[in-house]
């Protein structure tokens, strides 16, 4: 034996196919199978035991514990025959107790098994075709009963013993249900199927004779002595949107971050085949658990319910749905909770369900937890962490971190800690990966895709590419021992790219067959590869050449591997052989004795060796090599190992396989130097981060600490709020008691009196009871001894009695002996006698049959004879007859000579039919690939119609709402008209008037430029501004310009008139008026004008945009009509195509019909110039519509701003009309009181004319207008018109832009927008004209 030894120290890995693969030991010990052994795993303190399998085990098949938790059933194949054993669970370490490998009865391997209520027998059952149920009595290894489950070689999914009874068993499988009971050595069944025979997948004991099965669609029955008593289906049920985007679960032992990741499969074609299949199948019940208020069942894809008992009945209710959580860090994370539950168990406590899942995964809820947030589904937590679902077909270690990568089909890749035994960093991708390498610090990896080899950072929280090279399907990476170089292979080529320039500076090219494996040597000046050619290779990185070469055409090697000082390359391959190679030739060859080596390392001491095999195991030897089979063994996985590497520090050893598991072994060398244990640098605990997402932590802990001082503020203060109404509650409950106790005590006073006299009562009651039973006692006692002197007397005279019975009994019994004898006699005589006579008639019968025997020779000696000349009669009637057919068969061959002309005649015109056929085929092809492209037509034009007829759908709803806004606009136009008609009847009488008016402020401007130097003009400024020419400091008036501009551009209600005005010169203010008004039109009238240049504008784009949707109306209108006439042309080409199959078996019909189908849909065109012309058309036609569609996306955007734009133009012009018509209002109330104080003054002077200016100042009271700033007033006359023309033209150009923006699409009209109340101007106008 060697004296190098591996120990195994933990498992990252599930094999999910083995029948009942997870329950638990204990509360916090788990038992499941990975690689080749099973795991004893504490949930609490993280650790892991084993219980190894058998040498030389093909993999486990079944588990079961039994009720006590003290027995392990496993079975296995060994060495291709069947192997029960039996562990005891409560040693340590747990040692087998039986093994049950001989069997009477024919079996190919057991596929379930169950143990008793009291674990003492042990029940089995056999694959097909035999179906063996067996009844073991396992102590004794011996079979109590067996019986054949089925004939029709259908599956058995489950078999299980009454939890209290254990001589009745439930078989359940395909079309099968069957309640057995074990009695007198023999299993019967009990039961008789009725209806329907279901797939029952799996069944669950939920009380002492009612059993639930579940199918495979989704059904459950419940059975109660065998006949069905409840039925119910399980819907398919979609998850929520929240659901589907639940969060990240975050793991206990560390702050790393775990995606709720989905099932594993043994491939991932298969896992898609499988989730593809599960959206269109009904959900099937592959588990089933029951516990006490119920069971729980596995409800299809990811979902797990909980049924309750109903009280009152005796059926089932769903309570409860728990869901597997989706993965976002999964490539497709619709679909990644669509795993199947293939196992479910509670623990002993029921605090704890486990469900593992066809993906090789494992999760647990607590229960307790669950029943808090009802109305939810519950979702499912790891149980671990995220598993690899298929072969792992990479491994990788550094040196400054305890870290594994691996990478697998399954399309992960995944960063472990073999110090803390934790997953560290998990990402699924788009491709598979094939290959990977840590970099020696742990912050980089290299991993070869099925596309592309990406190198990517090790990030805190994730694994981000950051380079890609175009190597596609690199099945071999591997970085230099100091992280400066790394290789990566591309079928026969090796590249060597700088991990610091990340370019490729070399090309190793020399092997003729896949390379399968590549080392460095200890200095990186060397490469060492080999491949399925059987050459291994030395190369020189410097020059890029070879050095040393060593070719065996006959081996294709697996792995190589390179001894410390570089001299010596250990390769393995398919030779089952191990070679020691130095200088271009194989030094020693050591056999692999019977198997196949795979992968192979050395330590970094080279002292020990270890070498994987493709069974599994795991050999450990020393270095050198030993002569003979001295090497260790060790039972490790269920399938080849792919890879194996050990730790910098030789400390550990770390192994994969095709069965999904990473190993961790603990290697130690008895007779080496002994392995430096202690490190004199620490692992280093930096990692990456990016800047971002280090800004992003910081400013969510930010955000964090300030909700958790709200909260803390909030959560005081509602605990004072709580206190102060807490306070309250307990004040008013003292008061409460205060007053029950009282009432309480009156209470108690009162029944004490009670009691007092119900004491006496009673006492009274049982002297009277004492004294009758004394007296009753007595008279008893007088009786019952009469009574005894009566019954001893009987008893006398009875005794006498059985004394003289006895003794006739005696006597008879004496008399039946002697007659017994007697006949005894009699009988021996009578029967010696019949024995002799059947012995004289067995001598005349063996007579008979000698006598038969000579007549029998006889007889037959005569037939033979007989058969003799009868054989000679036929020899000579076949001979006559052979005569005869070689005459015929001479004549035949020359018939046959003419049928062979004729027959190669046929054959070529059948090779002429064959190619016609082929070229007939040819066109078909052709038609064919025409019908899919006009297919293809048709699915994008109906794509588009249906686009077009949403669109279309839109629009006509949003003419709707703009038909109905019209109708309100037109009942408020017909409002607006009445209005107008009053209006304009009274302008009428004015127009004239503003005429005159007109001619005057014409002549007023001529006389404005001797105003210029007109002493009084400072007065008036003065007046406008509020100021006086009294001495003293006074505000500066600003120049005239600048006042008439600011006064141009106050519209504000609040810069109407001063609160009080002197007005010293009538003349200068009626001319300040004009001159006021004569500035302020031109302002008007070019801002009026822009608002027609900005709408002739809007009205040009309006007919634009219409003229476009008119074209594409006809557009859509040419397309459906192209559409229709196609579908009529397919829909008539399958029928002529249906016609001519009816000629299948003519063949001259055939190509007639097919030529003229052809010259009918075709006509004379090359089919293949034709779809390109097809081709070309559709992308011409896809890039003018793309274009169409941008430049109508660009005018809807512009047509919304400018609406946007001339929305807010029409908002500040209603609000100058609002101004203007408040302004007329103030206007006509000041005119009323001037006119009313005018016509006082003229009424208290006399005065027929008008008074001087400079005689009757004007004086207006502030009164009705406070707080308004000094300016001057405009005509009054002059005034009233312009502003009723210019209302009167905004409304019908108003009129006029909604009936013309009715039609233009996408246009919305602003809502909630009134125009002003003109009933106060109305009211006004009628008060005047009065």
């Amino acid at each position: 034996m060697s004296t190098v030894v591996a120990q195994s120290l933990h498992v990252f890995g599930l094999r999910s196919h083995v029948s009942n693969n997870v329950f638990f030991f204990d509360e916090q010990i788990i038992i499941f199978p990975s690689g080749n052994h099973c795991v004893k795993y504490n949930v609490d303190q993280k650790w892991q035991k084993f219980i190894p399998g058998s040498d030389k085990s093909q993999g486990m098949l079944a588990l079961s514990i039994s009720p006590n938790r003290r027995y392990l059933a496993i079975s296995e194949t060994v060495q291709e025959k069947p192997v029960i054993t039996i562990y005891e669970l409560s040693t340590v370490p747990c040692r087998k107790r039986k093994v049950l490998n001989n069997f009477d009865f024919p079996v190919q391997k057991f596929i379930c098994m169950a143990f008793s209520p009291d674990s003492k027998y042990l029940l089995t059952q056999t694959s097909p075709p035999e179906s063996n149920l067996v009844y073991w009595l396992w102590e004794k290894q011996k079979v109590m009963a067996i019986v054949r489950t089925d004939t029709q070689n259908n599956a058995v999914y489950q078999v299980s013993f009454n939890p209290q009874d254990s001589t009745q068993i439930c078989v359940t499988g395909n079309g099968m249900f069957k309640l057995l009971r074990f009695a007198e050595g023999t299993l019967k069944q009990t039961n008789f199927q009725r209806g329907e025979p279901q797939n029952y997948l799996a069944h669950t004991w939920v009380s002492d004779d009612k059993i639930v099965a579940g199918t495979d669609t989704g059904r459950l029955f419940l059975f109660e002595s065998g006949d069905q008593r409840w039925e119910t289906s399980i819907m398919v049920r979609e998850p929520t949107s929240e659901t589907k985007n639940l969060g990240v679960i975050q793991e206990s032992e560390s702050l790393i971050e775990f995606p709720t990741i989905t099932s594993p499969v043994p491939s991932y074609k298969q896992v898609v085949m499988a989730s593809s299949h599960h959206q269109l199948s009904p959900p099937q019940v592959s588990a089933i658990a029951a516990y006490s208020k119920g069971f729980a069942c596995s409800a299809g894809p990811g979902r797990v319910l909980l049924f309750e008992k109903i009280e009152e009945k005796e059926f089932y209710r769903e309570s409860r749905e728990i869901r597997i959580p989706v993965d976002p860090q999964s490539n497709d994370p619709s679909q990644s909770d669509k795993q199947d539950v293939l196992c479910l168990c509670f623990s002993p406590s029921e605090e704890t369900l486990i469900a593992s899942t066809s993906k090789n995964q494992l999760y647990s809820i607590t229960m307790s937890l669950m029943e808090i947030s009802k109305g939810e589904p519950a979702h499912f937590e790891y149980l671990m962490y995220p598993l690899h679902s298929a072969s792992i077909t990479g491994l990788a270690t550094c040196i400054r971190k305890p870290l594994i990568a691996t990478c697998s089909v399954d399309r992960s890749v995944r960063i472990w800690n073999y110090e803390s035994n934790t997953q560290e960093l998990f990402k699924e991708y788009q491709e598979e990966a094939y290959a990977i390498s840590l970099h020696p610090s742990g912050h980089y990896v290299v991993v070869g895709f099925a596309d592309k080899l990406r190198l990517m950072n090790l990030l805190i929280d994730d694994i981000r590419s950051f380079k890609e090279y175009s190597v596609r399907g690199c099945k071999e990476c591997c970085f230099s021992n100091g992280g400066h170089l790394f290789a990566a292979v591309n079928g026969n080529v090796i590249h060597i790219f700088s991990a610091t320039s990340l370019e490729n500076i070399s090309n190793l090219k020399g092997h003729t067959g896949k390379i399968r494996s590549i080392a460095w040597n200890t200095d990186d000046s060397k490469l060492i590869s080999c491949g399925t050619d059987g050459a291994v290779y030395e190369w020189n990185l410097s020059t890029g050449k070879r050095e040393t070469e060593c070719v065996l055409k006959s081996c294709s090697y697996n792995c190589v591997a390179i001894s410390p000082d570089g001299k010596i390359i250990f390769a393995v391959g398919s030779d089952q052989t191990l070679k020691e190679i130095a200088d271009s030739s194989v030094l020693r060859e050591m056999s692999a004795f019977g198997v196949t080596y795979t992968a192979i390392v050395t330590s970094h001491s080279g002292h020990m060796l270890f070498v994987g095999t493709s069974v599994g195991t795991i050999r450990a030897m020393k270095y050198p090599l030993p002569l003979q089979k001295q090497f260790n063994e060790y039972q490790a996985h269920c399938g080849p190992i792919t890879k194996m590497s050990l730790t910098f520090d030789d400390q550990f050893l770390l192994s994969v396989a095709e069965d999904g598991c990473l190993f961790t072994w603990k290697v130690f060398d008895k007779d080496g130097p002994g392995i430096r244990r202690q490190r004199e640098v620490g692992f280093a605990e930096e990692v990456l981060v990016t800047k971002t997402d280090m800004e992003e932590k910081v400013q969510v802990m930010l955000e964090l600490k300030t909700r958790v001082e709200e909260l803390r503020m909030e959560n005081e203060y509602q605990l004072r709020l709580k206190d102060m109404n807490y306070s309250e509650k307990v004040k008013e409950l003292t008061d409460k008691f205060l007053q029950e106790m009282e009432s309480l005590e009156m209470k108690n006073q009162v029944l004490r009196a009670e009691k007092e006299k119900q004491d006496a009562l009673h006492r009274e009651r049982m002297e009277d009871l004492l004294e009758k039973q004394s007296r009753e006692l007595q008279d008893l006692e007088c009786c019952n001894n009469q009574k005894l002197l009566l019954e001893y007397e009987k008893y006398q005279e009875l005794q006498l009695k059985s004394q003289r019975m006895q003794e006739e009994y005696e006597k008879q019994l004496r008399d039946n002996d002697e007659t017994k004898s007697q006949a005894l006699e009699e009988l021996t005589e009578f029967y010696e006698a019949k024995l002799q006579e059947k012995i004289t008639l067995l001598e005349e019968a063996q007579e008979d049959v000698r006598q038969q025997l000579r007549e029998f020779e006889e007889t037959k000696k005569q037939i033979e004879e007989d058969e003799d000349r009868e054989i000679q009669d036929i020899k000579t009637k076949y001979e006559k007859k052979l005569r005869d057919e070689k005459e015929s068969n001479l004549r035949l061959k020359g018939e046959t000579g003419i049928m062979r002309k004729k027959f190669s005649n046929l054959q070529k015109e059948i090779e002429e039919r064959t190619n016609d056929t082929e070229i007939l085929k040819g066109e078909q092809v052709k038609l064919q690939g025409v019908i899919k492209s006009l297919e293809k037509d048709i699915l994008g034009l109906k794509q588009e119609i249906q686009e077009r007829d949403e669109t279309i759908q839109d629009k006509e709803k949003r003419i709707y709402d703009l038909k109905q806004k019209n109708q309100e606009l037109e009942k408020f136009k017909f409002v607006l008209d009445y209005k107008i008609k009053e209006l304009k009847k009274q302008i009428e009488p004015r127009e004239h008037e503003i005429k005159v008016m007109k001619e005057q402020i014409q002549k007023v401007r001529s006389h404005l430029d001797p105003l210029a130097s007109f002493p009084t003009i400072p007065a008036a400024v003065s007046l406008v501004w509020g100021t006086s020419l009294s001495p003293g400091p006074q505000r500066q008036p600003p120049d005239q310009a600048t006042w008439l501009q600011s006064y141009s551009l106050r519209v504000g209600p609040d810069d109407l008139w001063p609160q009080r005005v002197k007005i010293h010169s009538h003349n200068f203010t009626k001319r300040t008026r004009k001159l006021l008004l004569c500035r302020t039109l031109p302002q008007m009238e070019t801002e009026l004008e822009r608002f027609h240049k900005q709408n002739t504008q809007l009205e040009l784009n309006i007919t634009e945009l219409w003229q476009k949707l008119r074209a594409t109306d006809q557009e859509m209108h040419r397309e459906r009509q192209k559409e229709r006439n196609l579908e009529a042309l397919v829909k008539q080409f399958k029928t002529d195509l249906h016609n001519c199959v009816a000629y299948i078996q003519e063949p001259r019909q055939l190509k007639e019909k097919f030529r003229a189908l052809f010259e009918k849909y075709v006509q004379r065109a090359d089919m293949v110039e034709i779809t390109g012309l097809n081709s070309d058309l559709q992308q011409e036609y896809s890039r003018q519509r793309e274009h169409l569609e941008r430049s109508l996306a660009t005018l809807k955007k512009k047509v919304v701003k400018e609406s946007e734009l001339h929305r807010a133009d029409y908002v500040r012009i209603m609000q100058e009309n609002v101004s203007l018509i408040k302004e007329i209002n103030e206007l006509r109330r000041e005119l009323k009181f001037t006119r009313s104080q005018v016509y006082d003054l003229e009424a208290a002077l006399k005065l027929t004319k008008k008074i001087q200016p400079q005689d009757v100042p004007e004086t207006v009271s502030g009164k009705d207008l406070p707080g308004l700033p000094p300016t001057m007033r405009l005509n009054e006359q002059e005034e009233t018109g312009r502003i009723i023309e210019m209302q009167r033209l905004e409304i019908q150009r108003l009129r006029d832009q909604i009936q013309e923006q009715e039609q233009v699409p996408g246009f919305h009209p602003f809502t909630g927008m009134r125009l002003p109340s003109l009933l106060g101007a109305e009211a006004d106008l009628k008060l005047q004209t009065k």
